[in-house]
């Protein structure tokens, strides 16, 4: 179509920009703080060096293979000059073999500058008349593992300028040699970039399913809120219906226009408790409806003195009229404190545990501070498919207006604090 730029002409941006991107401007990807072992290297456990974060072990033998290069260079150096009779000063040896092999300590760190100063090196040191082949031996091995890294933790267009401009660079130094070099040079791209590939479909998979665990987990808890929240308003609805039922016998003498607008109240309840069992009969599972009494602030002894024998030393602080909370707050107040004492029991137990539960005119507060887990104990790792206790705590203090907050302490351990209205923003 006009106006749009050629295939030849989007080609040779993307070249251009692949090119300049790798000589100056591209960046590669953060290496991942907590990398996992290799399985077929986890055997080191037995050994305690597995027991080390992998990407620590990974930059000392990084460090410690390039001395050793460094050395074997020297000494290669040395006994291929004097055995031509050639007057190189040590200095420049060392020199030679520093340059060569750095980039082998640096690639874990900062992958891209590791092989622009491999890139360099290795243009720049002719060995010619030293060697019976125009590179170094090592600093051929630091720049395939560059190019190795490059490819992995670099976008695809940075690797192709990387690929671009490394053949090009073997077939200008020593066109003899060039197409054994590219050879030499593809293979470690090729594989990294594979490599990278199947890296970030695992990535995106397990984003994609963390996502939709975070939405079932959001939508089952949404739904036990609502058959919990329906529980109570039913509740309601039942004393409506029958008040205004009961209220034309308390009084002699009513008029028929009171009674029958009590009738029309009684109705309307009838038939808007019909309505919400009916949506309660699509919200239960076949399997098991919840038909126990919703619990509220009355068994909050219970949660504690549960928490207690677990092992947690529980104190707790109550204030206000919390025996006269709307039932949805109650029942709310005391969802998130079990969560919280739950959460408390897996990731600190014997640790202290601060309660506090407060009525201040028209907001409840609700506070549950833990410190680290006690001496001699250990915390249970969530289980697979777990962490969603915190999306349910906030998706009820949200269902009320509320608002929830969750964090580590920065001296260990963990808050949780909650602030619910007793009366939702529009008034009702």
């Amino acid at each position: 179509m006009p106006g749009e730029p050629s295939t030849p002409h989007l080609l040779r941006n993307v070249l251009v920009d692949g090119v300049l991107a790798a000589a100056f401007t591209g960046r590669a990807d953060p290496a991942p703080l907590n990398r996992p072992w290799p399985v077929p290297l986890r055997w080191t456990r037995h050994i305690l060096l597995g027991r080390l974060p992998y990407g620590l072990v990974t930059n000392l033998v990084g460090l410690l293979l390039t001395v050793g290069l460094v050395a074997g260079t020297v000494s290669l150096l040395t006994t291929e000059t004097a055995r031509r009779g050639l007057d190189v000063s040590g200095s420049t040896k060392l020199l030679i073999a520093v340059a060569v092999t750095a980039p082998l300590a640096l690639r874990d760190r900062h992958p891209l500058a590791a092989w622009r100063l491999s890139f360099v090196s290795m243009a720049l040191v002719d060995v010619n008349g030293w060697l019976t082949v125009p590179y170094v031996p090592a600093g051929v091995f630091a720049a395939l593992v560059c190019l190795y890294t490059v490819a992995v933790r670099c976008s695809p267009g940075i690797t192709l300028g990387v690929g671009l401009l490394s053949l090009a660079g073997v077939w200008i130094k020593d066109p003899a040699t060039g197409a054994g070099a590219s050879v030499a040079l593809l293979v470690p791209l090729v594989v990294g970039y594979t490599v990278r590939v199947r890296q970030t479909s695992r990535r995106e998979m397990a984003e994609q399913e963390q996502r939709h665990l975070e939405e079932s987990a959001v939508l089952t808890e949404r739904q036990r809120i609502a058959r919990e929240l329906h529980d109570v308003v039913a509740h309601h609805m039942s004393m409506i219906a029958i008040q205004a039922e009961a209220a034309p016998y308390k009084v002699e003498s009513v008029p028929d226009e009171t009674r029958k607008d009590l009738a029309e109240i009684r109705a309307t309840a009838l038939d808007a408790l019909t309505e919400m069992r009916r949506i309660l009969g699509v919200l239960r599972s076949e399997d098991g409806a919840e038909t126990a009494p919703q619990p509220g602030l009355d068994r909050v002894d219970d949660l504690v003195q549960n928490a207690r024998n677990a092992g947690l030393r529980v104190e707790t602080r109550l204030e206000g009229d919390l025996a006269g909370l709307p039932p949805g707050v109650g029942l709310t107040v005391y969802r998130i404190l079990q969560e919280a004492l739950s959460n408390a029991m897996r990731h600190a137990p014997g640790s202290r545990v601060d309660v506090e539960v407060v009525r201040d005119g028209g907001v409840v507060w609700l506070g549950v501070v833990n410190g680290p887990p006690g001496d001699g104990h250990v915390p249970t790792p969530s289980p697979p498919g777990g962490g969603h206790g915190l999306v349910g705590m906030r998706e009820r203090a949200v269902m009320l207006d509320g608002e929830l907050t969750a964090r580590p302490r920065p001296e260990g351990g963990f808050a949780v604090t909650a602030t619910l209205p007793l009366r939702a923003k529009d008034g009702t």
